[in-house]
């Protein structure tokens, strides 16, 4: 068996990339990709492999002629390697590469890659033991695909290669995608696909893919070309920026792993195969029916503007049951955050010692917009990091303060203080000329959840010197919405950060999900209600795995204390390379004892709460 590796791009959408060097030139990782390629491909007994390269071929052949074919020049087992030259690489696409070397096609059973790819360890040593002579991997169709798709039988034949003018979004449950890496046989490159190459180039010219000779002879119902899907295998093709980072973040390395994807901040849905517990969203909202009505009027929320801060104002006060004076809603709770801790500084004049009282460990997004001198912390001085109002009152007593966070249900604790509470906290505040700030973006999530938000204008009107953020992309389960609420009886403050924040700071999805929630209010309900049971489910659950510490929580998270000798980065690193699970490491989070190790969980649906469970338990059976 021979490989054919097609490298002869350019590579355009890479950019300053690919300036000085072709696509399997670009590191990933530190890691060339002609690199791995030829790794891989040297544990495998081939007769030779073939390169057939284009843009940048002199610099390609002149290191790999370097790397690994002078005496000692690598490592590897010895790979003898040849080449051939597409000269008119900017003007024909893959089919002319490969015609250039059809002959060498016919004279062994071939594998055939194209060089953009990085790839699982086990992929070259499944598609060359599989018996079938001609076999494409393929991997079931995700959002970040493009390019050549198949459908297949019941027999795992190809029985059709859609091409991307034929690609129809209704049909994506049937299409694979196909991989870029085949076996053919030498019999099959002699009868059927050189010769059909010949007449399609002929017929149709070089600027065309290779794929599209697999699909005529598809056509023929021949059934010659089977495929091998690769299940949870990891792969890539590597053909813009975003793709390059992606791929980093695939294929990191066990140091760099946890940095590349905690780095990102969101847009996990990138990599559809992974279970996400950092990201704290309700499992059970919105329902389908709310998700068809939007759905149903896509085309109008995409192509028309959003209304401005008026409207938006009124329709957030119809949602959340809070006068428009009262309420200002934002591009998520992060856009009120900012400009609600900017604003602290007109509690007193400028020249003033103004300082902010915090609770930690908490969501560092409100102490990161304050200098260290200005905050006085209260760290709870016991091992579930639990605190009560009267806690708080105590050590803030004697405090020269103006302003308090806090985050009820915390996070990461998930430590609750009570409605009553609360409010017996606000008046204390207001008696001192404190203004109490609750974010309370987890409170639906408490057990006692219809009663516990203090979203009310009898509540806000009592408590004048009290705001009150949310986020309504974790209970409500949108975060991709972008949409959170400030609220106060001082209308003064609402009036200022109204003027502080873009006039058209929401768009047309989140406006729409305002005005349609109170007809689904009560499907909320419901969700909230699954939730709490769900919890409980899930806290049973994890409090079998041995090395976990449970700690009680009132939000949709745990914190749980990773007992010794276990740490939590070999625990989240396990969980990623072995489960594709992403779990969060909180043992350097301010406020945490710095002598233990910490992760948060969140809660999902049942069935990702127990696949989680089963491989921690996984975990400690293969010590």
């Amino acid at each position: 068996m021979q490989a054919i590796i097609l490298a002869a791009g350019m590579g355009r959408r890479l950019g300053d990339y690919t300036k000085d060097n072709t696509k399997c030139m670009v590191p990933v990782n530190g890691v060339r990709l002609i690199d791995r390629l030829l790794g891989q491909l040297s544990k495998q007994p081939l007769s030779r492999v073939i390169i057939v390269v284009g843009y940048k071929g002199k610099e390609l052949r002149e290191y790999v002629e370097s790397t690994y074919l002078k005496p000692q020049a690598s490592n590897l087992k010895p790979l003898k390697i040849e080449f051939a030259e597409n000269p008119v690489y900017d003007k024909t696409n893959n089919i002319y590469s490969l015609a250039l070397v059809k002959d060498k096609l016919q004279e062994d059973d071939t594998l055939l890659i194209e060089s953009d790819l990085i790839f699982s360890e086990r992929l070259i040593p499944m598609i060359v033991d599989n018996p079938y002579p001609n076999l494409a991997l393929v991997a079931k169709y995700e959002t970040w695909m493009d390019g050549t798709m198949v459908r297949l039988d019941d027999e795992q034949n190809i029985v059709n290669f859609i091409s991307k003018d034929a690609f129809d979004y209704d049909d994506v449950d049937s299409y694979y995608k196909t991989v870029n890496i085949y076996k053919l046989s030498r019999q099959f490159s002699q009868q059927k696909y050189v010769p059909f190459l010949d007449a399609y180039t002929k017929a149709v010219g070089n600027n065309e893919y290779y794929e599209n000779v697999l699909r005529i002879i598809s056509l023929l119902n021949s059934h010659d070309m089977k495929a091998l899907p690769i299940g949870g295998e990891k792969w890539y093709e590597i053909d813009d920026k975003q793709d390059l980072d992606i791929a980093e973040a695939l294929f990191a390395d066990e140091k760099d792993v946890l940095r590349k994807y905690y780095g990102r901040y969101g847009g996990f849905w990138r990599f559809p195969q992974m279970l996400d517990f950092c990201y704290l969203v309700n499992p059970y909202f919105p329902s389908r029916r709310m998700k068809d009505e939007l759905r149903a009027n896509f085309d109008t929320l995409l192509t028309e503007y959003p209304s401005g801060m008026k409207v938006n104002t009124l329709i957030a006060s119809k949602c959340f049951g809070v006068s428009e004076e009262y309420i200002v809603p934002g591009n998520g709770a992060a856009e009120l955050i900012k400009v609600l801790m900017e604003e602290t500084s007109n509690l007193k004049p400028q020249t003033s010692n103004l300082k902010v009282g915090f609770i930690r460990p908490t969501f560092e997004e409100y102490p990161n917009r304050y200098d260290k001198d200005q905050q006085v912390t209260f760290v709870p001085q016991n091992e579930d990091y639990r605190y009560t109002a009267d806690d708080l009152m105590a050590f803030f007593g004697d405090k020269d303060i103006r302003q308090l966070m806090l985050i009820n249900p915390d996070n990461p604790s998930g430590n609750f203080i009570s409605k009553a509470d609360v409010l017996r906290l606000a008046k204390w505040c207001e008696e001192r000329g404190i203004r109490l700030v609750v974010d309370e973006s987890f409170v639906d999530f408490s057990r006692d959840y219809a009663t516990n938000s203090l979203l009310s204008d009898e509540t806000l009107e009592q408590y004048p010197h009290m705001a009150v953020m949310k986020s309504i992309s974790k209970s409500y389960g949108v975060p991709g919405l972008r949409l959170g609420i400030l609220c106060s009886a001082d209308k003064d403050l609402i009036a200022r950060i109204k003027k502080e924040v873009s006039i058209w700071n929401l768009n047309s999805f989140a406006e729409f999900f305002m005005q349609i929630y109170n007809k689904h209010e009560k499907d909320y309900q419901r969700a909230c209600a699954k939730f709490v049971a769900e919890r409980d489910s899930f806290e049973q659950q994890l409090r079998k795995v041995p090395f976990l510490r449970v700690m009680p929580t009132e939000a949709n998270y745990f914190l749980c204390e990773v007992l010794p000798p276990y740490k939590a980065s070999e625990i989240v690193i396990y969980m990623l390379k072995q489960h594709n699970i992403l779990t969060r490491d909180c043992s350097l989070k301010p406020g945490l004892d710095p002598n233990k190790q910490y992760m948060r969980i969140a809660v999902r649906n049942h069935e990702d709460n127990t696949r989680l469970a089963e491989g921690l338990l996984k975990m400690k059976s293969e010590e």
